[in-house]
């Protein structure tokens, strides 16, 4: 296991970049703990797997450096770098057992034949595979050959660091909710050091201590699940995550109240907005979660026109017209109005927050 730092690191598959849109991966500094649990979530395209490759060294990059507990491995051959890795499709021998399969890794390091018996029963009972070690991985299915994929990266108890490439993409849903668990158990018991990539916000915050959030080459939060719902400190953090992501509503601030393009009433904004920001165009952020929605005008509250109310069967997605902007809530209840209506929601002052230039500023 490893304490893995990434040092002034950029890429660039073009010669000479001067301009962001060069780069694969903009300029960041980061550093994972020794045993912590890591996440790199983003869209396809974001620069998750070419930042994944740097640390594997499958690829190099052209700006920066990669260490592992302060050793510079940045020129190292993967094979030097003492990582194992598991791919989005599994990697393995389907004319062995499963058994010599998990074995591979151990013999190939000169393990002794006891002591490969003996992780490798481990592993196999972690992961559920121990009635199908004496046979063939041809024989087996998608999901179970995927299993065995994890088990070769989770088999050496003394790699750096175990990374991820989206290996549960082609596992039935109901396997892929179990694996998870049993690779956040797997984390706890043998404490070794695993980064895992991903498009899927529910196996990253599920999965990770600390989530790395990316998008368009560029890490926007690192963050616990927690941190990334309550305080995305991006736009696209807060769009991104969650299930509806957070309404983003521009609105122009003035005399230390928010309107909203089509709204007559003033949303009160927190008198510790930065110097400079007290007006001017900013962007309100407010999770679906935390909106009130009332029946009646209230202090405090703003008028809205109903559109439509769906059961979720823990709570009510509630849709709704705000001036210009169409704008989701999450209530407990199924409002008491029906489409067309006007309703009053309340933005909680403590959980609404504020963007200029896509940046957090309150």
């Amino acid at each position: 296991m490893a304490r893995i730092e990434l040092v002034d690191l950029a890429h660039a598959y073009r010669p000479n970049p001067g301009k962001p849109s060069d780069y694969a991966l903009h300029p960041m500094n980061m550093t994972w703990d020794d045993g912590g649990a890591y996440a790199l979530l983003g869209p396809s395209g974001c620069g998750k797997t070419t930042l994944l490759n740097i640390i594997s060294g499958l690829v190099k990059p052209s700006h920066g450096k990669v260490l592992f507990d302060g050793k510079d491995i940045t020129n190292l051959p993967t094979e030097a770098r003492n990582i194992a890795q598991v791919f989005q499709f599994p990697v393995i021998y389907d004319t062995m057992t499963v058994r010599e399969n998990l074995a591979f890794p151990l013999k190939n390091r000169g393990w002794k034949t006891a002591d490969i018996n003996k992780r490798v029963d481990h592993i196999a009972e972690i992961l559920e595979l121990t009635p199908d070690l004496s046979h063939r991985a041809s024989g087996l299915t998608a999901d179970a050959k995927q299993k065995i994929s994890l088990g070769r990266g989770l088999v050496r108890p003394d790699v750096a660091a175990v990374l991820f490439d989206e290996p549960l993409t082609v596992i039935d849903p109901h396997l892929k909710w179990l694996l998870r668990r049993k690779l956040k158990e797997i984390h706890h018991e043998l404490k070794l050091s695993l980064i895992y990539v991903t498009h899927d916000q529910i196996e990253a915050l599920t999965f990770a201590d600390q989530v790395v959030v990316m998008t368009q080459g560029e890490v926007v939060q690192v963050g616990s699940a927690q941190a990334l719902f309550e305080e995305p400190e991006h736009t696209f953090v807060g769009y991104f995550i969650g299930n509806p992501g957070m309404n983003l509503l521009p609105c122009t601030v003035s005399l230390h109240q928010a309107y909203i393009a089509g709204v007559e009433q003033g949303i009160a904004v927190p008198k510790n907005l930065p110097i400079g920001m007290a007006s001017g165009v900013v962007t309100l952020g407010i999770r679906p979660e935390f909106i009130e929605c009332m029946m009646a005008q209230a202090e405090g509250t703003v008028a809205a026109r109903l559109i439509i109310a769906r059961n979720m069967g823990t709570h009510w997605l509630v849709e709704c017209q705000l001036g210009v902007h169409r704008i989701s809530s999450k209530q407990r209840t199924q409002p008491a109005a029906a489409a067309g209506d006007t309703v009053w929601l309340r933005f909680p002052q403590e959980r609404t927050l504020y963007y200029v230039n896509d940046r957090r500023v309150v």
